[in-house]
């Protein structure tokens, strides 16, 4: 059974300092929901229209955009997202977490210049594509950075931050863009770019106040460096004795993780039991987009207002404080009520559930309001469930799934995954939607009921249950080879061998003292 946890430990205020330290560099997710919602947004902003769209009578907008522009300008982030989210392990093996997110904060500021000073969609594509690259390490690093620092008992929670802040960023890029729409220059989408400085430059100010990954450390054989950090992410939360255990725990996890395998490459991810948990980490990321909601951020509001829907930003705005609340009812119970796989399959039935009722409210009338309501309230209501459920699950699963070893390159390669199927569905999906193509609009909540179906069904049979799991005691059973629906009955090896060694340590610590004190007496 999972190690018992203290009462000191269970409190998230307790363990403030590694809570803050894990909000900072969670912050780095907040990019790519702000910029998924303000770009999503620009598309259906005439001040943006009348430099990179066409004029068009017919368009209630007076503007319209060819589909290639949509799927370049919202694909590009995608794709380049993918291209670093590969190196990532390459990177993170040699520099580290934290000179990673160091990186795409500079990267960034770099994109983002490009994008507010440019009227030529060919560099637009480029400004989108170099922050792709930013966005990658972003996401990479910063999921990667708080599996490893996490009490096992709050990882949970903690790694959710990454659903927590990409939602706060959907809210301020969709208000942001609300009171820049109706500005006709070149500022209603140089404004909301411009916001894009404003979390790197927090995140790199604070990146001077959090320590490096004591695991990574560990790897690097940097051992008193990796104590030191440790110490100051327990800070105030654990007796000197349970920093102990956890202490050896980690170095027996790293030192049996090292006899091993004596190398560290990316073909090692698709060797022996790595394989499993890397097939299982590539799944969970893909069942992200399998959900459909890449598709809802990135086009929301142009998808409103094609359906008829009235005051799509608005509602765009509602969709993200919905989602909010989503992610902090499923933060809540990932901590105190049931497991990730539990959510894990509510979330896959609820989301393909709602994407179904969009799909046949259109199919029935798909001209009337009231069919538009209904539209608006089922995607706010997948929204709601994604983020609780599927969201706020998804990362704290993949990280926990893959070895400590090679957690960068098996989470960034995941993520690189996940980029590329984003970048499908940013393609594709105009196709899908555009009344210039096949103008199925809601109906293609058919396709996304099938996948989410699917993802129920990955979930059921084949995810393991790793609540309240160390990562080494996650290296243990996966090693052993444990099936699926044994992982929570499994006892590891790890804890009780880790508790001996300090038992002995301690007594053997008694009889040095007695020895001396005999000594003294003697003399």
């Amino acid at each position: 059974m999972p190690a018992t946890i203290t009462v000191n430990e269970n409190s998230l205020w307790t363990n403030r300092t590694c809570l803050w330290m894990c909000c900072v560099v969670s912050m780095a997710n907040m990019q790519y929901g702000f910029d998924s919602a303000a770009v999503g947004a620009l598309q259906a902003m005439p001040g943006f229209l009348k430099v990179f769209g066409y004029e068009d009578p017919n368009s209630p907008l007076g503007y319209g955009i060819d589909s290639t522009v949509q799927q370049l300008i919202t694909s590009l982030l995608t794709l380049g997202s993918f291209v670093s989210a590969l190196v990532a392990g390459y990177f993170g093996a040699f520099f580290g977490r934290r000179e990673g997110l160091w990186a795409a904060c500079a990267l960034n500021a770099v994109a983002c210049a490009i994008q507010i000073g440019t009227d030529s969609a060919g560099v637009l594509y480029f400004g989108r594509l170099l922050l792709g690259f930013a966005n990658g390490f972003l996401v990479t690093f910063s999921n990667v950075y708080t599996s490893e620092v996490a009490p096992s008992h709050l990882r949970g929670i903690m790694v959710a931050l990454f659903a927590y802040w990409v939602n706060i960023g959907s809210i301020v890029g969709a208000v942001v863009v609300n009171y820049t729409k109706d500005i006709l220059t070149k500022n209603s989408y140089r404004i909301p770019i411009g916001c894009l400085y404003i979390v790197p430059t927090f995140l790199a100010i604070g990146l001077f106040f959090v320590p490096e990954s004591p695991r990574w450390l560990l790897h690097k054989g940097k051992t008193e460096q990796a104590r030191r950090s440790l110490e100051r992410l327990r800070h105030g939360a654990t007796t000197s004795e349970e920093l102990e255990l956890e202490w050896t725990e980690m170095t027996k996890g790293v030192e049996e993780e090292k006899r091993v395998a004596t190398s560290v490459s990316f073909i090692d991810m698709f060797r022996g039991h790595d394989l499993r948990r890397t097939l299982l980490c590539y799944g969970m990321i893909a069942c992200q987009t399998a959900s459909g909601v890449w598709f809802l951020i990135a086009y929301a509001t142009y998808y409103y207002t094609i359906a008829g829907v009235t005051k799509p930003f608005e509602y765009s705005i509602l969709q993200s404080c919905i989602a909010f609340i989503g992610v902090n009812v499923g933060m809540y119970a990932i901590k105190h009520w049931v497991g990730r796989r539990t959510i894990l399959i509510m979330g896959a039935a609820l989301c393909g559930l709602c994407q179904l009722a969009s799909a046949i409210a259109a199919t029935v009338d798909s001209a009337s309001q009231t069919t538009g309501k209904v539209l608006v309230a089922f995607t706010v209501l997948f929204m709601f469930f994604y983020n609780g459920c599927v969201g706020a699950a998804s990362y704290p699963v993949a990280t926990e799934l893959v070895s400590s070893r090679l957690r960068a390159w098996t989470v960034g390669s995941a993520t690189a995954l996940g980029y590329v199927l984003a970048w499908l569905t940013g393609f594709c999906s105009p196709y899908f939607i555009n009344p210039e193509e096949l103008n199925w609009g809601p109906k293609y909540g058919y396709i996304w009921f099938g996948s989410n179906m699917l993802c129920m069904v990955f979930f059921f049979f084949l995810m393991p249950e790793l609540k309240n799991r160390s990562l080494e005691e996650i290296d243990e059973i996966f090693e052993a080879g444990v099936p699926a629906r044994k992982f929570s009955r499994y006892e590891c090896r790890i804890v009780q061998d880790t508790k001996n060694e300090l038992d002995a340590q301690h007594q053997q610590g008694k009889h040095n003292g007695v020895l001396v004190e005999s000594a003294e007496k003697v003399t």
